[in-house]
């Protein structure tokens, strides 16, 4: 800060030091004027100078410290001791500075009516929706039934990964911690999914050695939901294993496919909002928000999710639930 004061009053001090030059030159060509005389006053000036420099330099960075590390810009503690200068910038950031509040307050407003709107669109989109669903159960022709119920069911999951996009960032206020059963919930998940896997020829392969966890079910279905849409979009003619057991406490369980796998390079970034493949930038089905949303749903559950992947092999997704008194640091519970 000193330094940069130095640099803001250059010019006093180059006046300063140019009008004590003049006394010494005017001393050294006029034999009337003694020089030893103008040598002492140039150095009284000079000390009362510095001196003078360390008290207004104290005096006129407080109000540019205080704007420094005030949290509001709008708060400065001592606008009475304020020279008239320094007033004229208070005024002028604190009247921007509001206009800005209002400005970000008004967005944010808009933003939550236009959550609001989309949020009420989509459940009143499920109404038509399920009609539609109950007309195409009771097609005779397979082959068309099968087809149509595959495009209902991407516009099914498209709609609920929207929903619960945009309750995410709220969800610590949604949470429902008991003890679910998770066999009730992956079962109510492969039955959504089981037109899909039939199309595809694909099974499930279900060994849970432990079937119960402390956490919110229907936020655990959401995160088994994209694990398995995953799993069955990369998958073709193969088991899906999903299985459960105890380690040092804990409940983990297994999501694993045997489908096309994900890239080395790619893994430290799956969980990334958009990020969607390097090895296949082509394919236009996937948005890079499926595995970003479960990952944020369980990072609010305190689940850890792991992932184990080889090209061709196949991809491992691993949840480690939390102890039981892990759950207090939950807000909402």
């Amino acid at each position: 800060m000193f330094t940069a004061y130095l640099k803001e009053r250059r010019s006093w001090i180059m006046l300063f030091l140019l009008l004590q030059f003049l006394a010494l030159f005017i001393a050294y060509i006029d034999s009337a004027v003694p020089l030893k005389s103008i040598l002492y006053y140039v150095f009284l000036s000079l000390i009362i100078f510095v001196i003078f420099l360390v008290i207004r330099y104290q005096k006129e960075t407080k109000f540019y410290q205080e704007m420094k590390e005030a949290e509001d810009l709008l708060d400065f503690s001592n606008r009475e001791i304020l020279s008239p200068l320094e007033e004229i910038v208070s005024e002028s950031i604190g009247y921007h500075f509001e206009a800005l509040k209002n400005a970000v307050s008004e967005n944010e407003r808009k933003l939550d009516e236009e959550k609001d709107e989309l949020l009420s669109w989509i459940h009143e989109v499920k109404t038509p929706l399920t009609a539609l669903r109950l007309m195409i159960d009771r097609l005779e022709d397979q082959t068309l039934k099968k087809e149509m119920t595959y495009e209902w069911l991407r516009i099914h999951l498209l709609l609920d990964r929207q929903l619960h996009q945009k309750r995410i960032p709220f969800m610590e206020n949604d949470l429902y911690i008991e003890q679910t059963d998770l066999e009730s919930v992956i079962f109510e998940e492969i039955k959504t999914l089981q037109s899909w896997c039939i199309q595809k020829g694909i099974g499930f392969d279900i060994d849970l050695k432990s079937d119960e966890v402390m956490t919110d079910a229907k936020w655990l279905a959401f995160i088994l939901r994209q694990l398995m849409t995953n799993a069955v979009k990369y998958s073709d003619a193969s088991d899906i294993l999903i299985r459960s057991y105890l380690r040092d406490g804990q409940t983990i369980l297994e999501v694993a496919d045997a489908g096309r796998g994900i890239d080395s390079r790619d893994l430290p970034r799956i969980f990334d909002k958009g990020f969607t493949s390097t090895a296949h930038h082509h394919d236009n089905a996937a948005t890079g928000m499926g595995l970003y949303l479960a990952s944020r749903a369980a990072g609010s559950l305190k689940i850890r999710i792991d992932v184990e992947s080889s090209p061709g092999i196949g991809s491992t997704f691993r949840l480690t639930f939390p102890k039981s008194n892990e759950f207090v640091q939950i807000t909402g519970m």
